[in-house]
């Protein structure tokens, strides 16, 4: 083979590999700049000011505003309560999702509808709403108070206000993996002899166990940091029912800004500490899928 033919062939043959390395929009550099200095303006710098402001304490001041009596206590009903709804979110969610996803009805895309409404609605809107319906003279409430439940301004109106914001996250999270689930598996199963429930636990629950995992990280984390919604049916009884971002509030009220952010700089951590798990459910997920594709 002469020279030119052998320069042709290698100059073909670069052409595809050339393409590949090419990006559908340019400007990689600049734009990873602009990423960087946006999430470090916006997200990093607040951060970092927290955290400057809560160095200004002591460490024996800083264990005494993060693990006083009263804020122990708001610790306690807002992550008992949010990992409550977690956990009632985490079971409903899958069961709004598996209707939206196997049965078609009248109806069906104003009840898909409905489910993003917590994200639309805000958060005041909704505390309030919730406050109107299960207070004593509610339209609900006034049923219940003479059967002895009592739900709003106690720990359990939290835990109703928590789930109302959180199932959003699990089944958004877990409807479109339980569409992507093969029903020629279910129909191998039962041609098999296995159960409706043995076809769930060995079959459909493997496949979805991730995104289930991810939303029920996703529902409680956004829990933890919940006020609106919260704050009116909560009642706001110091050790009783506090939740710790109105402690929070309640401490720039007095001034108490360093004892505010040391007590936020703990949410933070445990916020960022649910973030790295959902990425790594999510890691996992993506691997799972991946073997199975394979």
């Amino acid at each position: 083979m002469s020279a030119a033919a052998s320069l042709d062939a290698a100059g073909l043959s670069a052409i595809p590999t050339a393409r590949r390395k090419r990006r559908v929009l340019p400007g990689f550099h600049l734009t990873l700049g602009y990423t960087l200095f946006y999430l470090g303006l916006i997200v990093m710098l607040p951060m970092a000011a927290l955290f400057l402001r809560a160095s200004t304490l002591s460490w024996d001041a800083f264990w005494v505003a993060v693990a006083s009596p009263r804020v122990l206590a708001s610790y306690r009903v807002t992550f008992g309560a949010s990992l409550i709804a977690a956990l009632v979110n985490l079971v409903f969610g899958l069961l709004v999702a598996w209707v939206l996803v196997r049965y078609r009805f009248p109806g069906r895309k104003i009840v898909d509808a409905l489910v993003d409404l917590p994200f639309a609605l805000p958060t005041a809107v909704a505390g309030i709403s919730l406050t109107a319906l299960l207070a004593g003279n509610g339209w609900i409430g006034r049923y219940l108070e003479p059967l002895g439940i009592t739900l709003a301004f106690r720990p359990a109106g939290i835990v109703v206000a928590l789930i109302f914001i959180g199932l959003p996250f699990v089944v958004r999270t877990v409807q479109p993996v339980l569409e992507d689930v093969e029903k020629e598996l279910e129909e191998a199963a039962a041609s098999l002899g296995a159960t409706r429930l043995q076809t769930f636990v060995r079959v459909i629950l493997p496949a979805i166990a991730p995104a289930l995992l991810t939303g029920f990280a996703m529902a409680f984390a956004r829990a933890v940091g919940e006020y609106g919604s919260v704050v009116f049916i909560a009642g706001n009884m110091p050790m009783v029912s506090e939740i710790t971002p109105l402690l929070i509030l309640v401490k720039l009220e007095q001034f108490d800004y360093a004892g505010a952010s040391a007590v936020a700089v703990v949410l933070l951590v445990v916020s960022f500490v649910l973030l790295l798990l959902i990425n790594a459910l999510q890691s996992w997920q993506r691997r799972l899928t991946g073997g199975a594709n394979a």
